[in-house]
């Protein structure tokens, strides 16, 4: 195994940090590499705030579930699907003829593009001996969130990631088996459903052990519960507000 791919194969969300500060070349150097990310027909439809006085952080943790790691982490990183960009300089182009950036599928382009940014500099940073977790948290009350960073119409905020030297060792958690996960030339749906029989049983033991005999909820019991809650209904009319995901 080569040194990227043991990186890769080590990752763990970080949720406690040191006091050590992530210096400004570093952040650029992680944003940097997000950047070399693939993009979608190299439309680059994202943004990122960096965030780092603590008044705003703690601001953004209550919007986010009171997640203390937000405030005590170094930075905090808003990674935004930014469509606003594009228009503006479109418009100049366009003339008469009508923009689409409201689409469902510039959307889709958008939001893909942030995660696949934010996954490079999530190694980026792990390379550099530092650590990461993704906040979906943002999304609890997207609207007060987006205004507290003066986002402009047709950008939205995917996620969060906090990121700082870590002050803690977590174990890695398992994944589901590559064969409940990689098919061959068509999709097997016997064959993913099988497989996760055997992971409830990892998954069991693997929170057993992390919470001390607290709790042993296999994998599809959590998942079963997630599907059973209304999460965040409010998503598709607030994106609608800002001018996304119309047509």
């Amino acid at each position: 195994m080569n040194e990227t791919l043991s990186l890769l194969m080590n990752h763990r969300s970080i949720r406690k940090f040191s006091d050590k500060e992530v210096t400004r070349e570093q952040l650029e150097r992680i944003i940097a590499a997000g950047q070399m990310a693939s993009t979608s027909s190299n439309v680059q439809a994202y943004s990122v705030i960096a965030v780092t006085d603590f008044e705003q952080k703690r601001a953004l943790s209550a919007l986010s579930g009171n997640q203390s790691y937000i405030e005590k982490c170094p930075v905090f990183l808003v990674w935004c699907a930014d469509l606003y960009r594009l228009q503006k300089v479109s418009e100049a182009h366009l003339g008469d003829q009508p923009g689409y950036a409201d689409s469902v599928e510039n959307f889709i382009v958008a939001t893909v593009d942030a995660a696949l940014a934010a996954q490079n500099a999530a190694i980026a940073a792990e390379s550099m001996g530092l650590g990461i977790v993704y906040i979906g948290g943002v999304r609890n009350h997207i609207a007060q969130f987006s205004e507290r960073l003066n986002l402009p119409e047709q950008v939205y905020p995917v996620f969060g990631m906090c990121i700082g030297y870590p002050d803690q060792n977590p174990g890695i958690r398992p994944r589901l088996p590559l064969e409940g996960v990689l098919h061959h030339g068509v999709y097997d749906a016997s064959k993913t459903v099988e497989a996760v029989q055997a992971y409830d049983d990892t998954y069991t033991e693997y929170m057993r052990a992390r919470s001390g005999g607290k709790s042993a909820s296999a994998w599809s019991q959590v998942m079963a519960k997630r599907l059973s809650e209304p999460v965040r209904l409010h998503m598709m009319d607030f994106l609608q507000s800002k001018g996304l995901m119309k047509r």
